[in-house]
């Protein structure tokens, strides 16, 4: 085993402990506490997917990635539109 792709295991358990959080952040209650945990989930899986793709070469996974940073961010946008009350 070379040292990238130990990095790449170590980068993948340490994004574990970071779903744990954005999980542990997610389940407070307030709204604004539950965006930001779901958004800092999104961002760690779509890091695992791309992890996955480069270290197991499945190539629909840098997809689904690619398709997860594009539309947290826009979900996110968008919901906090719809509290604050500004729909167009």
């Amino acid at each position: 085993m070379n040292i990238f792709l130990i990095s790449q295991y170590i980068l993948m358990g340490s994004l574990a402990f970071f779903v744990l959080a954005s999980v542990r952040i997610a389940t407070r209650k307030t709204i604004a506490m539950g965006m930001v945990g779901i958004l800092g989930l999104s961002i760690a899986v779509a890091t695992l997917l791309i992890l996955i793709q480069n270290i197991y070469f499945i190539g629909f996974s840098r997809d689904i990635a690619y398709a997860l940073v594009v539309l947290g961010p826009v979900g996110t946008i968008a919901f906090a539109r719809v509290l604050r009350g500004g729909g167009g």
